[in-house]
């Protein structure tokens, strides 16, 4: 937030003590009710949290008209989450979702050669995120991540919807899911430590996603990797580096890279300069729908 130009005018927690903490640690006061935040008239709520308390806090800042960034998971189901879509297009309440890999270098150099008339057909996709262990989750206090009926399941529904909506941005027509695959081999618990879905839209392109809490280490980040083909062009994200190869002028050049982490600053400048000029957000609740709609029919295609 504040590496976009923002400011934090107030912080809440249904947790006393975490709202506590986050204030002392960011030079900010803290609210004992939640309306004593919306009070203090910001531009923009950040929502986040359990999944089971967030539509009621987002319903809240709709009835405020305050413009939102809604962290996933915002619902425990995809029903839930329409709820938060009809009450916030009733008031016509901007709202924000960060999947922010759409602002990463993969995504820069496919626009920069469309507009040069040098990008070509996409051929295929591959998206993948394999992150450490669930056993983080529980280690940071948000042990609710592994429960299936609050976070909505697991490596899939948490890490593979950022390839998901990366899938959905750059299909032309329909999404079908030509395979599905949802296993937990490695770790015991109720949520699926790896997925992998292969999915094709109406002209062809074949996407492939992956998404795992199988990398073997307990600190952040993991095995990330975004490869786009297309007719003249092959681009390959790894977080750390980013390349692009053109066909039409033999070049292979590197790109700068952006780690996935700090794409979050990239999105919250973008969602800036959209409420400053009035503008939908790049990635809207429409978006984020989409995507966990697809993730639950990919779920039911596992189970075949």
């Amino acid at each position: 937030m504040r590496a976009s130009g923002g400011e934090i005018s107030a912080v809440w927690d249904c947790d006393p003590r975490s709202a506590a903490v986050f204030a002392r640690s960011h030079d900010v006061p803290a609210c004992a009710h939640i309306e004593e935040a919306f009070s203090t008239t910001p531009n923009l709520a950040v929502v986040m949290g359990s999944p089971e308390d967030v539509p009621g806090l987002v319903l809240k800042a709709v009835s405020a008209g305050i413009p939102i960034v809604l962290e996933k998971p915002a619902a425990p189901t995809t029903r839930g989450l329409m709820e938060i879509l009809k009450a916030a297009q009733e008031r016509d309440i901007f709202v924000a979702v960060p999947l922010p890999n759409r602002f990463g270098p993969a995504f820069g150099a496919m626009v920069a050669l469309e507009a040069e008339g040098r990008l070509g057909k996409i051929a295929h996709c591959h998206f993948r995120i394999v992150n450490g262990p669930p056993l983080r989750y529980r280690e940071d206090g948000v042990e609710w991540m592994l429960d299936p009926t609050i976070g909505g399941g697991g490596a899939l529904r948490n890490l593979g919807i950022h390839g998901i909506d990366a899938a959905l941005s750059l299909a032309e027509g329909a999404l079908r899911i030509v395979a599905s695959s949802v296993a937990n081999r490695i770790h015991d618990q109720p949520v699926e430590d790896h997925a992998h879905v292969v999915l094709c839209d109406d002209a062809g392109t074949l996407f492939t996603v992956e998404a795992g809490y199988t990398f073997a280490s307990m600190a952040p980040g993991g095995d990330f990797e975004w490869r786009i083909a297309t007719g003249n062009a092959y681009i390959i994200d790894r977080g750390e580096t980013a390349q692009c190869a053109t066909l039409d002028d033999g070049d292979v050049r590197v790109l700068a890279p952006e780690h996935p982490s700090t794409r979050y600053r990239l999105f919250m400048a973008d969602t800036f300069d959209r409420l400053r000029s009035g503008e939908r957000p790049t990635i809207g609740l429409e978006d984020y729908l989409a995507a966990m709609k697809v993730i639950d029919a990919a779920y039911e295609k596992a189970k075949a």
